[in-house]
């Protein structure tokens, strides 16, 4: 066999393999999770949006759907790609129609999510709802941050079909990061994402006990927050 030949094998076996990642059918777990991981790498992509660094993003998300949404590898890229694309058109746009042109990107990410899932839900309703989260971030001198908490909670219960109330911990957390880093705007500091990440470490710590079999933790964890914020 020669090197074209060995060339060709290769790149069918890769093509092949390509194929099977994307296409074969997979249903997984998403409440197995590590909550101090995916805290962290929130606040990580947090931090690359904002600063705009797309590629560090788009190898943060897939790096987040591989290790902690057990999606498989090429089908990450795929997730990561239709995720950062949304957020980016968003970014870009001034108004509600320019907005909505995300609104695709996201329907193929969550789509592709439930396609995933081993517990089914609206993808589309979950699509426009991650829309007016970003909407009413975006235009904060219009809505209160009790607006973000009850779309952050109405999205738990549309994707693990929990009741909306047990997120609200987890909610309040993530609209407190966010309110920090929209406070600071270009004069945020390292400091300051600190505290931000152990918020959004709070918070899904307060999110992963929501979507356990037997969540009645979670109801503790309201009281009694999993980090202390003066550490």
């Amino acid at each position: 066999m020669n090197i074209k030949r060995i060339f060709v094998f290769l790149c069918a076996i890769l093509m092949l393999g390509l194929a099977l990642d994307l296409t074969i059918p997979i249903k997984k777990n998403f409440k197995h999770f590590d909550p101090e991981v995916v805290g962290k790498l929130d606040a990580e992509m947090w931090r690359s949006y904002y600063e705009r660094k797309p590629v560090k993003l788009f190898f943060q998300f897939s790096k987040l759907m591989r290790e902690q949404f057990h999606s498989p590898y090429f089908r990450s890229y795929l997730l990561a790609y239709y995720s950062v694309k949304a957020a980016f058109v968003f970014k870009d746009g001034h108004n509600r129609i320019q907005y909505a042109s995300s609104l695709p990107y996201l329907g193929l990410y969550f789509a592709q999510l439930n396609e995933m899932s081993d517990t089914p839900f609206n993808g589309h309703k979950l699509a426009q709802e991650e829309l007016e989260l970003w909407i009413i971030r975006r235009e904060h001198e219009l809505y209160s941050p009790r607006d973000c908490e009850k779309i952050l909670s109405k999205e738990g219960e549309i994707m693990f079909h929990v009741p909306a109330e047990k997120f609200m911990g987890y909610a309040r957390d993530r609209v407190t990061a966010m309110l920090i880093r929209d406070d600071k705007g270009q004069t945020i500091e390292s400091s300051d994402w600190e505290v931000i990440t152990k918020l959004c470490i709070q918070a899904w710590t307060k999110f992963h006990a929501a979507v356990q079999p037997n969540s009645a933790s979670s109801l503790k964890t309201e009281t009694k927050d999993h980090l202390s914020l003066s550490n």
